[in-house]
């Protein structure tokens, strides 16, 4: 049979599988499920996944330059091309690729009635099929995630961080999803899971809800993206075991150029594991929930995650998680009234660093690591850099909203000064990095495998827009390219050496997450013109972590880990060292990001070099 057939075969038999499902399956239960699985079996527990519709694929796929397909992997927009075209204005995914690989050949399993009417059973007392004499992350962790043909370090692959033989539900976030691939790292017989996802419209999401209807294991969850909402952005997974919870942020999405099967796509991942209260606990009083469990159960609400999933994080013990903190974007207009403002954000990030002890007035250093850079001009960064130290957004907003009429004179001249003074720290201090042509077009994966790396070029000639403070972005992992979103966050300091303030007791600290360096992940407060009131506009979904520096060296004592720390040449360069061995070259630096080296990864090259007049970003749509 040649290939036109088989794909002929294919559709037919895709095509087949859809009206049987639209015939004969029944709507799905609603079924109530908790992260706090350790409970007796009901009959209102999901049975398990009927996985037969999968198609096959190489383990490794070449990088995201397929066009869009359903979530099973069905190609329904070559099979209903003028339905899609006319109701789906907007792809899940970011702009395609300038080439399209060419599909790979796929051959549909018939579904097994086993797979289909197995129930999950969930013994009132579960022993996992491994013991935890310690939990693995219970302290947390931040790491490279793993990449093809680099030597394995501090990294992990996904499979280490699904451990999937004893996993019982998934809760998972990602703006770009292959499910298809996600599948096989997943024992879809014992996991339930949820899928929080992208819908523009009600009939992609009954579109998903039908691709989908005779996976009884598997639950949707589409958080709102009416008015200004333009991208459901976050990557979160929220794991239940046994014995413990596990809290994922990563960078990357559910694909596996992002989990380093390509070995072109450089990531980092936090991950942290918070032990199941006893039902002793549960009665007598658990611990108090920190500002982290607080912050993620607001987030998760306002995604519309189910509540019983919601409810259950207060079965688990998030003790170790009260020197961190959980930050994060709920798209949409956040007033007083509704998700509020203070809580989500650029504003969250202030409120968030204040209660952390973080908060200063001392100047800072910004290194930011982004894949994705949107219209910045001085007045967004001056807004990050602020709530870098602590402001919750009331600065700018007072600065751009108070009338003239009503200041008094030294008012207005004080406004005034201290607007100039944080312009100017922040123009002293912040600096994003973002590859360039040059690095995108030498790295392993090339051009074609840039397209997740985002930037325009009418941004960049904007007379508005701080060319200074960008920075090439090159990989201590050579060739690869990045779609981090870190910011390093430290005192500034004049010295050679790393400054005194860079110990376990310092106010620097990290954020890993999904936000890129834009105004769309972070927002912007204005007036609301009806009540006159602070309104925070959002057009993204987005959350990540704070690490406190001193949080992450306790975190790398308690690993052991061995990061790369550079050692500096009487030439003045120095080198990436691991066990003594030189790695990639790279130049010295008087910043704190040597500090942060010893304690976590810095996937970076730093100092990166900054553009000149002939150096032109990366820009993917040219």
């Amino acid at each position: 049979m040649s290939f036109a057939e088989r794909e002929e075969a294919d559709l037919r038999q895709a095509i087949g599988l859809s009206l049987q499902e639209q015939a004969s399956c029944p709507q799905k239960k609603h079924e109530v499920i908790v992260v706090d699985s350790d409970s007796s079996t009901t009959d209102d527990e999901a049975p398990a996944m009927d996985v037969a519709h999968r198609a096959k694929t190489p383990e490794t796929e070449p990088a995201p330059n397929l066009p869009m397909m359903g979530i099973l992997g069905l190609d329904r927009k070559a099979m209903e091309q003028e339905r899609l075209a006319r109701k789906r204005k907007a792809s899940i995914s970011p702009p395609p690729f300038r080439k399209s690989a060419k599909l790979s050949e796929t051959t549909l399993e018939k579904p097994t009635s086993s797979a289909s009417m197995r129930q999950i059973d969930a013994p009132t007392k579960i022993v996992p099929s491994f013991h935890f004499s310690k939990l693995p992350y219970a302290n947390g962790a931040v790491k490279k995630i793993w990449a093809l043909g680099h030597p394995r370090d501090t990294d992990i692959k996904l499979e280490e961080v699904l451990q999937k033989d004893d996993l019982v539900l998934a809760v998972l976030s990602s703006f770009q999803w292959d499910v298809e691939w996600l599948l096989r790292k997943i024992n879809t017989k014992t996991t339930q899971l949820v899928f929080v996802m992208q819908a523009d419209d009600d009939d992609i999401k009954a579109e998903y809800r039908n691709e989908t209807a005779t996976m009884p294991n598997v639950r949707l969850c589409f958080p709102s993206m009416e008015g200004q909402v333009n991208c459901m952005h976050s990557k979160l997974m929220l794991l239940s075991y046994p014995t413990h919870l596990r809290i994922v942020v990563p960078t990357a999405n559910l694909v596996p150029y992002d989990w380093g099967e390509t070995g072109i796509m450089e990531n980092t991942v936090f991950l942290i594991d918070l032990p199941r209260l006893s039902p002793k606990s549960s009665t007598s009083g658990s611990p108090k929930m920190t500002n982290f469990g607080e912050d993620l159960i607001h987030f998760l609400g306002a995604m519309d995650l189910e509540q019983s999933i919601i409810e259950s994080m207060r079965h688990f013990d998030f003790s170790a998680t009260i020197d961190l903190a959980f930050v994060h974007t709920i798209g949409g207009a956040n007033t007083s009234d509704g998700p509020s403002w203070r809580r989500t954000g650029y504003c969250g990030l202030g409120r968030a660093i204040s209660q952390l002890g973080l908060a200063t007035e001392d100047p800072l250093n910004i290194d930011y690591i982004t894949s994705s850079v949107g219209s910045l001009n001085t007045a967004f960064l001056t807004t990050l850099y602020l709530a870098a130290q602590g402001d919750q957004g009331i600065a700018v907003y007072n600065w751009r909203t108070t009338p003239a009429s009503k200041l008094s004179k030294v008012v207005d001249r004080n406004m005034q000064t201290a607007q100039q003074t944080a312009q100017k720290q922040m123009a002293a201090g912040f600096r994003i990095y973002f590859p360039s042509l040059e690095t995108v077009q030498a790295s392993t994966g090339g051009p074609n495998n840039g397209g997740t790396i985002c930037f325009q070029s009418k941004w960049w000639n904007a007379p508005t827009f701080p060319r200074n403070l960008l920075r090439d972005c090159k990989s201590q992992r050579e060739g690869m390219l990045m779609h981090n979103k870190i910011m390093y966050v430290y005192p500034t300091s004049t010295s050679r050496d790393p400054p005194p303030s860079h110990s376990a007791d310092s106010n620097s600290w990290a954020y890993i997450g999904s936000a890129n360096c834009s105004e769309s992940a972070w927002g912007r407060l204005a007036k609301d013109r009806q009540t006159k009131e602070p309104k925070l506009n959002c057009r993204n979904w987005e959350c990540g972590v704070i690490v406190p520096f001193r949080k992450a060296a306790a975190m790398a004592a308690g690993h052991h880990d061995s990061f790369t720390v550079p050692k500096t040449d009487e030439d003045g360069e120095a080198h990436s060292v691991k066990d003594g061995k030189a790695k990639i070259k790279t130049q010295t630096t008087t910043s704190g990001l040597k500090a942060f080296e010893k304690v976590m990864p810095v996937p970076i090259q730093y100092p990166g070099k900054k553009y000149g007049n002939d150096d032109k970003p990366w820009f993917y749509t040219e």
